[in-house]
Formats: structure tokens, C-alpha cells, sequence
């Protein structure tokens, strides 16, 4: 069982996948990937989950981002889910579902937790960016489904932080202003990177307004 941690980067896999074969590294390329796993195949809360993620594709593409699902059923299984989903959520699969019966790839990504099934994979994201290096994970137990929301929120404040170097505060939403780390402390340097200026709540917590906005 492999244990993945921030910063790592991602074991690539090859695995059959409801649009065909895949290498994950090749497949990903340039983009940043939001890969989701899921107990089984026409499971109640996965299909709106699924639902959610395809009502949400024009939103990924906007940011760069490729959606993938990973469940432990089989290509036929998928294709046959995938058309419920369609009917129910009254939206379009338009993203790939990983084929993983020999849960090969649940056993790369620790996607399997025994204390809450032995055989099934709980709801892990996995947001991976384009040099497939992992920048966050979320883990939710079976039963609960997971805020689609929140992972656009994290993959524009991921994104954000690594064009500007800033940081964003609790419940940050796109617009909001955002925080200049602590290792920007040279006030030339400020001024020149933050132009907007700023204001100081205390000297460690400094609010500048978000850059590209």
C-alpha cells in the first residue's frame, strides 16, 4: 500500500478506462488533472457525484483541468453506469472512468481504507498539477458526498498562489483579497510585487487585493 504525500509526484499507471486504454501521465499532458474515486458502479451517491463533474466540465476546462473518476467495476459496467448517470443527472460523461477490478491503481493511490471497507475505495480527490505533482487530497468517508464547489475554490486558489505567490485566508473565494506570505518582507519588493498595495490587520497578516483581478 503506497502512502502519497503533497509535493510527491504522482505514480503514473496504465489501466483500461471507459474511453479506452490509458497511460495517466500521457493522458494528463499539460493540464491539471482532478482524479476522484468512488466505491462502485450505480451506487446512489456517486451518481450524482458524477453528475455533478459533468455539469461541471465547462468549469474545469475554463482552468485547465481534466476530470477523471476511478472506480473498482469494470469498462462494461462504467459505460452501462454512465448512461444512468446521463438519464438521472441529465448531464454528459464527458470524462473518463478508470476500470480498476485488480485495484491496482486504488493500491497506488492508498484509495483503499480497511476500517471502512476492505474491498471498496472511499471518496479520495487527488488534485495533481501539470508537472503531476500532488497539490492536494480530500478523503471523505463512503456514505457522504463531496463539495464539487470547494475543489473549483482549491484549484483557483492552487493556481492563483503559484502565478502570484500569495496566499489565500479561510472561506477565500475568487475576487476576494488575499494574503502576502511572510516570506516577502522587503518593502521595495512589496511595492513592486503587490502594486495594489496593502493593508496590515497585524505585521504577520498582510491583505493586498488579488492580483489578476
Amino acid at each position: 500500500m503506497s502512502s502519497l504525500h503533497l509535493g510527491d509526484t504522482v505514480p503514473d499507471f496504465e489501466q483500461e478506462t471507459s474511453i479506452g486504454h490509458i497511460r495517466f501521465h500521457e493522458w494528463a499532458g499539460d493540464a491539471w488533472v482532478v482524479l476522484f474515486s468512488h466505491p462502485a458502479d450505480f451506487t446512489p451517491v456517486c451518481t450524482t457525484e458524477l453528475g455533478l463533474t459533468g455539469k461541471l466540465q465547462p468549469e474545469f476546462e475554463k482552468r485547465n483541468v481534466k476530470a477523471i473518476a476511478l472506480s473498482v467495476d469494470d469498462v462494461a459496467s462504467h459505460k452501462a453506469w454512465a448512461k444512468d448517470i446521463e438519464d438521472t443527472q441529465k448531464t454528459v460523461v464527458g470524462f473518463p472512468i478508470i476500470a480498476d477490478k485488480n485495484k491496482r491503481v486504488a493500491a497506488l493511490y492508498d484509495m483503499i481504507h480497511p476500517n471502512q471497507s476492505g474491498t471498496a475505495t472511499v471518496r479520495s480527490v487527488f488534485i495533481i498539477d501539470p508537472q503531476k505533482t500532488l497539490r492536494l487530497t480530500l478523503t471523505y468517508p463512503l456514505s457522504i458526498g463531496r463539495n464539487f464547489d470547494e475543489i473549483l475554490r482549491v484549484v483557483d486558489a492552487l493556481q492563483l498562489s503559484d502565478a502570484h505567490q500569495v496566499a489565500t485566508p479561510g472561506n477565500w473565494k475568487n475576487g476576494d483579497d488575499v494574503i502576502i506570505p511572510l516570506t516577502f518582507q522587503d518593502e521595495n519588493v512589496i511595492a513592486k510585487k503587490f502594486p495594489k498595495g496593502y493593508r496590515a490587520e497585524r505585521p504577520y497578516l498582510r491583505y493586498t487585493p488579488q492580483p489578476d483581478k
